[in-house]
């Protein structure tokens, strides 16, 4: 990042503004018609890659500062923790269309649009990944299409924006469930940059918090856990409870999977901030429809699972069978998820007919399942259990797999 880059984004970020708000302010300030600064051109501006020249004085007018305060040369510093800012796409996939064709559009359709994502969210309860894949990108692919290709008044296309960014975190949850994790995070960046685009910060958190844990999931711990606390900061102490929860949630999964006893302790941290978050909501807080999930059973499976990671069994198995005794049977896919973390609670606890039994359960549920979170944690299982193949309860899962 090059000095006047870090002396933007630090004004920009003291006065809490967006890049696309920092683009519109310099604008405004030019005095220009259109929208000749977007929110590439401010990120650009940011991270070196181009030089403001021209728009300097337009941008400290905008940052109500002296143009010294952004040429002054940085002094040697930690380098300064990521953003959400640094995880948003290099180009906007939402820009939109010079000659819109399309003819105008109202709250009607965004209402349509907003039923539709919360049918999809309310099927991935039910259905797998694999079985949600297709409905889901030709829904996102259409609500893009539209913000493009349409006109619409200012609110309207905040609200849009807002659906938009909705739809990417189920559809990139939706593509990542089903194995697809680099269409899942390209899904994800671009509904960040919907949500930021919308200035909706607690809709950029959870997409951020989603594609952290993604991440952490698949070797990109240290990115992972820098996205998460990203997510985490962007949102703000004003953040809704529940979101909060999640959000510190998503902090301690990251944490634990980079591993090493200061993350460890972080988890720890993470875990218990996150319940004291939760304990805040109460029936006269708003939260968000999409955050309908998070609840106190949900904080409770993150911690049984932090604890199994850590291999800490003793804490683990109560949280995990309390949990389980209350589970919705008819959520097979996470049925079978915490299943598959009580197998292997089981067997570090060194208990092996429990965890075969688990296991044989976990197995039997997800045979059907067209998820291929579920498949990696039966694998998981597997090759836990494989330590304990002379046990005859555990060869019998082993064989019975093979088989």
């Amino acid at each position: 990042m090059s000095g006047i880059g870090a002396n933007i984004r630090r004004q920009r970020e003291r006065l809490g503004w967006s890049q696309a708000r920092l683009a519109r302010e310099v604008c405004r300030a030019a005095c220009v018609a259109g929208d000749p600064v977007g929110r590439q051109e401010v990120s650009r501006w940011e991270t070196g890659k181009r030089t403001p020249r021209e728009w300097l004085p337009f941008l400290a007018a905008a940052l109500g500062v002296p143009v010294e305060t952004l040429t002054a040369p940085q002094t040697a510093a930690e380098p300064p923790l990521p953003t959400l800012a640094d995880f948003l796409p290099a180009e906007d996939p939402l820009e939109p269309l010079q000659g819109r064709t399309g003819g105008r559009i109202g709250m009607g359709q965004v209402d349509d649009l907003q039923q539709r994502v919360h049918g999809l969210r309310l099927a991935d309860d039910f259905l797998a990944g694999g079985d949600l894949m297709r409905p889901a990108l030709r829904e996102l692919r259409k609500s893009v299409r539209m913000f493009r290709e349409r006109s619409y008044s200012d609110l309207t296309g905040r609200q849009l924006l807002v659906q938009i960014g909705e739809l990417a975190q189920i559809a990139g949850w939706i593509a990542s469930d089903a194995g697809q994790h680099e269409e899942a995070e390209r899904i994800y960046r671009l509904g960040l940059s919907a949500a930021t685009q919308a200035e909706d910060r607690t809709l950029a958190g959870n997409l951020a918090g989603s594609l952290a844990y993604q991440m952490s999931n698949v070797g990109r711990e240290v990115e992972g856990l820098d996205l998460a606390r990203a997510a985490l900061d962007g949102a703000g102490p004003t953040a809704p409870p529940k979101a909060r929860a999640l959000y510190l949630d998503r902090v301690a999964w990251a944490a634990t999977k980079a591993g090493g006893t200061e993350n460890a302790q972080h988890a720890m941290r993470a875990l218990g901030e996150a319940s004291e978050a939760l304990a805040e909501d109460s029936e006269g807080t708003e939260s968000p429809a999409y955050l309908y999930w998070v609840d106190a059973g949900e904080l409770r499976v993150m911690e049984s699972r932090v604890y199994t990671e850590l291999r800490r069994p003793l804490r683990a198995v109560p949280l995990l069978r309390d949990v389980l005794g209350r589970y919705d049977a008819t959520h097979t896919r996470e049925l079978a998820l915490y299943l598959s973390w009580l197998a292997v609670a089981y067997a570090d606890a060194n208990e092996p007919e429990e965890s075969a039994a688990t296991a044989e359960r976990m197995l039997t549920l997800s045979a059907d399942i067209a998820s291929e979170r579920t498949a990696e944690r039966g694998r998981v299982v597997l090759a836990r259990l494989a330590e304990y193949a002379d046990v005859p309860e555990v060869r019998a899962v082993l064989e019975s797999a093979a088989a």
